[in-house]
């Protein structure tokens, strides 16, 4: 019989939220099976561990990208969650977290809406825009998601001066993601070269759940 698998993506929220939708998900196999978390902090990554090992289950840990981890808690049998348990969950700030939880990367968000920065001349515009992109690239800190709607959608796309550095971007772990919708609008959906296709609720889930959002 296969393993009942739960996942839940935590990713832009603050602990103990993470730790508790994981202790919820727990209780509600109701026997054996796993968790999958995903999220964007090594915060949350500790706290998820001592919960799950301290409930007895098996913890894994793997790191998808450069602010992504996946914490899977597996258990043998039956989490029992009494109710209001997982409500009362507080995380513990590992010795000297403070400071590295500071200095953690950020869940920035780069919003992208035209082929263009700044209004006045597009020859210029297109020339700074894909100076942007490049000076993306080169951030001691890269941006978590680059979201493309609107005009931005043609950078994505065979022929932008920018795909070389969106490629570069989605090697080193940056989401890019090209709101389908306008690719329709535009007649460009065969030309998508970097990155996958998205919609509307995603792109809000991205930039309501971001720390920062920079629009060019």
């Amino acid at each position: 019989m296969a393993e009942t698998v739960l996942t839940i993506d935590a990713r832009g929220e603050a602990c103990p939220i993470p730790v508790v939708r994981t202790l919820k998900a727990l209780g509600a196999l109701g026997g054996p099976g796993a968790v999958e978390t995903l999220v964007d902090n090594e915060v949350a990554v500790q706290n998820l561990t001592r919960m799950g090992e301290g409930r007895g289950c098996e913890v894994s840990v793997e790191r998808r990208a450069q602010k992504e981890w996946r914490v899977t808690v597996r258990a043998s049998e039956a989490v029992v969650v009494a109710g209001g348990e997982a409500e009362a969950v507080t995380c513990d700030v590992p010795t000297g977290a403070g400071e590295a939880a500071a200095a953690a990367p950020r869940n920035v968000v780069v919003a992208i809406t035209a082929e263009t920065m700044g209004t006045g001349d597009d020859e210029l515009g297109r020339k700074l825009m894909k100076g942007f992109v490049f000076a993306l690239t080169q951030l001691d800190e890269l941006p978590a998601c680059v979201l493309l709607y609107n005009g931005g959608a043609h950078l994505s796309c065979e022929g932008s001066d920018a795909l070389d550095d969106l490629r570069g971007l989605a090697e080193s772990g940056v989401e890019v993601l090209t709101c389908g919708t306008c690719l329709d609008h535009y007649g460009i959906t065969d030309r998508l070269a970097v990155g996958e296709v998205t919609n509307m609720y995603v792109i809000a889930q991205r930039l309501t759940g971001a720390s920062l959002v920079v629009r060019p």
